[in-house]
């Protein structure tokens, strides 16, 4: 049905002057339209998509870059991580060896501290003994003095 319209469509629609293509005023007006829709398309509709994927490739390098100096800032924790772990462990086997040569050293002064007690405690040892020997001298020739005075005295008080 609608073929049959199609092809009855008036004689003046098909033998217009120009044919199929008329070159008159229209052309530059459908040039101009065309002009026209693109530069309100491009300032309306372009323009504002352009500048939100140019937002979304600014942000997808900002997120990247983020990510890289995310990655950097983790390298760089576990990095300090690990230096802080040694010298820790460096910290504590020093503490330790100061530890142990400070008891070794407090040892040994002991150690001689006894050593100078005992020797002093063996001198006066020996000092008390040589004036307890020559107390008893000296108490025995008292007595053997005193013995003579009165086997003295008995024997003169006996004649």
């Amino acid at each position: 049905m609608y073929c049959i319209e199609f092809v009855s469509l008036p004689s003046s629609f098909v033998s217009a002057e120009g044919g199929l293509f008329n070159f008159d005023a229209t052309l530059p007006l459908m040039a101009i339209q065309v002009l026209v829709l693109m530069l309100i398309l491009n300032t309306i509709f372009f323009k504002p998509i352009l500048a939100v994927l140019d937002q979304r490739d600014e942000y997808i390098v900002n997120l990247a870059t983020a990510s890289r100096q995310l990655a950097q800032a983790e390298e760089l924790a576990n990095s300090y991580q690990t230096k802080l772990a040694e010298a820790r462990q460096e910290a504590q086997v020093l503490v330790s060896n100061a530890k142990t040569e400070a008891q070794n050293s407090i040892a040994q002064e002991i150690k001689e501290a006894q050593n100078k007690a005992e020797k002093l405690l063996l001198e006066t040892s020996k000092q008390l003994n040589i004036q307890q020997e020559q107390a008893l001298a000296t108490l025995e020739k008292q007595i053997d003095i005193l013995v003579e005075q009165i086997s003295g005295k008995i024997l003169a008080f006996e004649k």
